[in-house]
């Protein structure tokens, strides 16, 4: 990944047709991603979606073969705009420590918009994830799923920041566990933040999830 592009690739499994192959699969992307984080997962529905978007039903269908895979889709896009972000921010940095470190910031930091994907606003996306990407993991199919490559891209985020863990400390036993906690806990205690306030630390002012995970991280893999 040396050559450093801003081109988020997503599995083609995941789509019919690609969304980013027309105007309209923009419009169906990040209509749905308002719709979403407006109405939550369960309410959400192409028939309200092609309504929103002056579209028909069948029209949403083209391009995904139902919400669960575009559920799936933009958290792999998220995943995927993660990774760049990852490789883009790492990518000069020699010391070990200070890559890790970086790391685990952008994993756990609050979210603002990007430019570069006009179409896409990641902010609310980064909503979406909090609060409904367990459902993305949690089903009957998952097996089936994985085999086909859907959680490619989540999985390649962890192993990077699993590799900065053991370029810190090569003898730690569970690099994996340890940044998919991370992740997962972050994004909960975002969840808490905004919702359950006494289960979490957070103070307006103070980032203090990013504050938490960065000494969580470093003190448990200390030698």
């Amino acid at each position: 990944m040396e050559n450093l592009q801003v081109n988020i690739v997503i599995n083609p499994e995941l789509y019919s047709k690609n969304p980013e192959s027309s105007v309209l699969g923009h419009k169906i992307v990040s209509n749905s991603i308002e719709m979403i984080n407006e109405l939550g997962f369960e309410h959400f529905t192409f028939k309200k979606l092609g309504d929103a978007i002056g579209s028909n039903e069948s029209s949403v269908y083209r391009y995904f073969e139902s919400k669960h895979t575009l559920l799936v889709y933009l958290t792999d896009w998220y995943w995927s705009w993660i990774e760049y972000k990852l490789v883009f921010s790492t990518l000069n940095i020699k010391s070990s420590s200070e890559k890790l470190r970086k790391a685990i910031e952008i994993l756990t930091e609050e979210i603002i918009e990007d430019n570069s994907f006009s179409y896409i606003n990641e902010v609310l996306l980064n909503k979406i994830i909090v609060s409904e990407s367990a459902k993305v993991y949690h089903t009957k199919a998952i097996d089936v799923e994985n085999e086909k490559g859907y959680y490619t891209t989540y999985k390649r985020v962890v192993q990077r920041v699993s590799d900065f863990v053991l370029e810190v400390n090569p003898s730690y036993e569970f690099p994996h566990m340890l940044i998919s906690t991370t992740i997962e806990g972050a994004h909960q205690q975002r969840y808490f933040s905004e919702h359950l306030p006494s289960l979490t630390d957070v103070e307006k002012g103070k980032d203090n999830v990013v504050r938490f995970y960065l000494d969580l991280v470093f003190k448990t893999i200390e030698p």
